[in-house]
């Protein structure tokens, strides 16, 4: 069984890709679905968010809530808006979202290669996010929402896309948060050849987004096999819907803290506090950190740039050297007492699409005391937690731009 290898994808007819095509489900809220969707009765959040068809107040993870998605994909299929390609196709996939552009494929990757771990993982995943995906795909018999994930770039693989997105697009739109997306289909027999055994050569792939997605995926490939008497591998429920992106084009941003409290100190013990780990200067512009070791800090219309000590970032724990374990360890837990981020409510976390004045804005606002920004997580370190076998603390990264929701399905069945 290969690594990846291609599919028949389930997609929109052209004339009605800009209908469906939705964010992914795990960025909108119930209400903010409801309100995208209205007046697009071919929109995907009708299938990736059903309880938008329900009556307001519907438990999400009901069963009538599954079965509302199920009903969805049939209808708009039936309503022949949506169709399967008649062969096994790559897909070329370009995001652009203002300078950043990358371009990969999308392919089904191997469940047994994610189990095994060739398909590397970096962060723990929920039993409730992984028993609502199961359901979602299982009542489905599909998997609609992909798994993000990366390669180290390789020169031949990219040549061969590069050359798959010379001809004329499939798809080329601009969603309503501005990213370009645009898909090619790939049937070109030697170049699907080539692109699955250049994969197949790979050590190994490396999960960027899509945790619970991929452990989903697995959970019914199990649950399939053993309920299937003449079970051959080959089955579709054995491989799970994948984008994959060279590492070299990735776009990881920053994703910072706010907090809710001091822990009781007032703000001259605290930075005396936090003096004992970091270099302080006030600054009179918002602080982006510059390189990793470096955060800004904003508490009571004040920013300041935080440098940590040398001797406390450690030389060889691909884990505790993070800048968000760095700020952790030296602050967050010791002195603001947070040592479970997961689920003390009193620390929260802004993705860095919204920018510093995100951060300024909640603690202005005096829902919290204190923000950090912090440098980027990279994908070198990324991957070499990954590498590890370890596990990255809770929102260490955030990619952007969003994979789109609707633009390729992966049916389970025939």
């Amino acid at each position: 069984m290969s690594l990846i290898r291609p599919f028949r994808g389930l997609r929109p007819k052209r004339e009605h890709a800009t209908d469906v095509v939705a964010p992914p489900y795990d960025v909108l809220n119930t209400e903010e679905a409801r309100l995208r969707a209205k007046g697009r009765p071919h929109s995907f959040l009708h299938i990736s968010k059903p309880e938008i068809d329900l009556p307001e107040g519907t438990d999400p993870y009901a069963a009538e809530v599954y079965q509302q998605g199920a009903d969805n994909l049939k209808k708009i299929m039936a309503d022949n808006i949506m169709m399967q390609d008649d062969a096994p196709c790559y897909y070329a996939y370009r995001l652009i979202m203002g300078e950043q552009q990358q371009t990969g494929i999308v392919a089904v990757s191997n469940v047994e290669d994610y189990d095994s771990n060739r398909i590397r993982k970096h962060e723990f995943t929920r039993p409730d996010k992984e028993d609502d995906r199961t359901r979602q795909i299982d009542t489905l018999n599909a998997q609609t929402g992909p798994v993000f994930l990366t390669y180290r770039h390789d020169a031949e693989v990219d040549s061969i896309i590069q050359s798959a997105v010379q001809a004329e697009p499939e798809y080329d739109l601009t969603a309503d948060d501005g990213v370009q997306h645009t898909l090619w289909v790939i049937s070109d027999r030697n170049q699907v050849e080539k692109l699955t055994a250049l994969f197949d050569a790979m050590d190994n792939l490396y999960i960027a987004d899509g945790h619970h997605r991929s452990a989903s995926a697995s959970r019914i490939a199990a649950m399939r096999k053993k309920d299937n008497a003449s079970h051959s591998g080959d089955e579709p429920y054995n491989y799970f819907l994948s984008v994959i992106f060279p590492d070299n084009q990735m776009n990881i941003l920053d994703y910072n803290r706010v907090v809710k409290d001091l822990n009781g100190e007032d703000v001259d013990s605290f930075i005396q506090k936090v003096a004992t780990a970091f270099d302080i200067a006030e600054s009179d512009e918002p602080v982006r950190p510059e390189h990793p070791g470096q955060f800004g800090m904003y508490m009571q219309g004040r920013w300041y740039r935080l440098d940590i000590h040398a001797d406390k970032i450690p030389g060889d724990d691909p884990v505790a050297r993070l800048d968000v374990s760095l700020l952790a360890n030296n602050l967050i837990d010791p002195i603001l007492g947070i040592s479970d981020p997961r689920r003390d409510k009193r620390i929260d976390f802004v993705g860095g699409i919204r920018g510093l004045e995100g951060l300024e804005k909640r603690v202005d606002s005096g829902e919290m005391v204190v923000a950090f920004s912090l440098y980027p997580t990279s994908m070198a370190d990324l991957m070499s937690v990954a590498d590890a076998n370890e596990v990255m603390p809770p929102k260490s990264t955030w990619f952007e731009p969003k994979l789109a929701d609707g633009l390729v399905s992966h049916l389970l069945s025939e």
